[in-house]
């Protein structure tokens, strides 16, 4: 079954209607790997209560609320899910994301985009994250390969494609990064981190990673996002979670649970809190993430 255009595009996803506690946001950090080292005073506040202030959220945890579930897995979609691959994520908080709390995520197609035959497709979905009460607390782009769905727009006697989001900018070539942080990741990374809502059994089955072209099961891009995003208020905004205001970011290789991430941070020049972001895995020197952009307020 191939991808119906119009199919997706009026996909209904309805209101996700979402309640967390501290424990469910004690779990999403702990998930990244944040208390790894149990003297990182710089994860602390993410992961225990105790302290003065109390328990904060990851601005990252976002990602993981008001979320459809793997709905790309469902037969009417016509979506080729073992070959997918996310892509880009792309977000913007408009306000402190709480410890706990109810939300409603509001996810909608907004892109779909044909490459051609054997070059996959783009699906693009927005997410508006939203209080109980209706204040706007995020709004996210997902961005996903779709690389067995290529060619689709020459079916049922040709279907349309939508205009590409502006292309995110690559990090510089000419100077060593300004920070460079370091965090390893968990053998069960992609255990613990699937339990956030994201069942995809290419991160915890080796059947299906092979299936899929890979060695083994992989890290979900999203875990890797947090812990950049983490990597951001660790090196730039003093672990101020109320700082991020932007996160965009390419996944453009697997990282496989256990490796050690280094997240490489430059100023953008005559831009104050604006920052270029690419992290690698350090023990294959291998590119994970690039075009990476973050804003503080």
């Amino acid at each position: 079954m191939a991808i119906d255009y119009h199919h997706l595009k009026a996909r209904d996803f309805g209101l996700i209607r979402q309640t967390y506690t501290e424990r469910d946001t004690m779990l999403y950090a702990l998930s990244l790997g944040l208390g790894n080292d149990p003297l990182d005073a710089a994860a602390l506040p993410f992961v225990y209560e105790g302290l003065e202030g109390g328990l904060r959220a990851l601005p990252t945890q976002a990602v993981v609320l008001g979320y459809p579930g793997f709905w790309a897995r469902e037969p009417d979609t016509g979506i080729d899910w073992v070959k997918l691959m996310h892509g880009e994520q792309r977000v913007r908080w408009h306000r402190p994301l709480p410890a706990s709390g109810a939300v409603v995520g509001k996810n909608r197609v907004t892109h779909l985009i044909d490459k051609g035959e054997g070059k996959g497709a783009i699906l693009i979905i927005e997410r508006q994250l939203e209080s109980e009460a209706g204040e706007l607390l995020a709004t996210l782009q997902q961005v996903t390969f779709l690389r067995g769905d290529g060619g689709y727009s020459q079916l049922r006697g040709g279907q349309p494609s939508d205009a590409p989001l502006p292309a995110l900018q690559p990090t510089p070539e000419d100077r060593a990064p300004d920070f460079t942080d370091t965090q390893t990741t968990r053998p069960e990374a992609a255990l613990l981190y699937r339990l956030m809502g994201d069942f995809n059994p290419l991160h915890a089955d080796p059947a299906v990673a092979a299936k899929a072209g890979f060695e083994r099961p992989i890290l979900h891009g999203l875990a890797s996002y947090g812990l950049v995003a983490h990597a951001v208020l660790r090196q730039c905004a003093g672990g101020d979670p109320a700082r991020l205001k932007a996160l965009d970011i390419r996944f453009a290789a697997p990282v496989y649970p256990g490796e050690t991430l280094v997240t490489d941070i430059w100023r953008v020049p005559g831009q104050a809190g604006q920052f270029h972001l690419r992290a690698r895995v350090a023990e294959r020197d291998k590119v994970v993430m690039s075009h990476g952009f973050a804003e503080l307020a």
